[in-house]
């Protein structure tokens, strides 16, 4: 009689093996394009293919890799869309939304790294959406923020989002509290802490439209925090 086989266990997945906390957070996000695929869904929800295409370079096997990787270590789940959409998407759990500090900061230590697009750069509106959070965290308005720049539109939540969970989204916004029109250039100045929010909109580098407390609280230049 044949022996039936064993199902295969799955991969255990490298570990550095040291009780340090810095080591066990990068068992969980340090390989190469997990917190770029944390990126893409601090937007929201996304389908498997949304994300190979703006994830420029990365290979069907890696992403499908990574996002069992984090589904497995708690980062992110998925889920079917109802009708009419009936379509699986990838969002990230209230565990993998924590990382939207690293990211922000990550950003900004590597804004510096920007002085010159080369060739081979690939780029995406809601890229710039890690180096403006910042400048926007500080109003003391909450609302919706529709960021205009060349290569498109995204729009950023401000203030509190502990209730919806999500910094940015792709796109622009169906009503936007306030509407945010700069070039890549001011965008990355202000990312790399070169300029403020405020000086580019009193420079006229920036414009804002809207008639509501978020857009004249942009308009004033409110505090960062710090």
């Amino acid at each position: 009689m044949p022996r039936q086989q064993q199902p295969a266990r799955p991969a255990r997945r490298r570990s550095y093996d040291q009780y340090c906390a810095a080591a066990r957070a990068l068992d969980s996000v340090g390989d190469r394009w997990t917190l770029l695929i944390v990126r893409e869904l601090l937007a929201g929800p996304r389908r498997y293919t949304d994300l190979h295409a703006d994830l420029p370079g990365v290979s069907t096997d890696v992403l499908a890799s990574r996002l069992r990787d984090m589904e497995q270590g708690g980062l992110a789940v998925r889920r079917r869309l109802p009708p009419p959409a009936a379509a699986a998407v990838y969002e990230l759990t209230e565990h993998g939304r924590g990382l939207l500090p690293v990211l922000t900061a990550l950003a900004r230590w590597g804004a510096p790294a920007l002085a010159e697009r080369r060739p081979t750069d690939a780029v995406r509106a809601h890229w710039f959406a890690l180096p403006l959070l910042r400048a926007l965290d500080g109003l003391a308005h909450e609302g919706v923020v529709e960021v205009r720049l060349e290569e498109g539109e995204f729009h950023i939540r401000t203030g509190d989002r502990a209730a919806g969970g999500q910094a940015y989204g792709y796109g622009p916004a169906g009503q936007p509290d306030a509407c945010l029109a700069l070039t890549t250039e001011v965008a990355l100045a202000i990312g790399r802490g070169d300029r403020t929010l405020a000086e580019a909109v009193r420079d006229g580098d920036a414009q804002v439209l809207g008639d509501g407390p978020l857009a004249d609280g942009i308009r004033a230049g409110r505090p960062q925090r710090a």
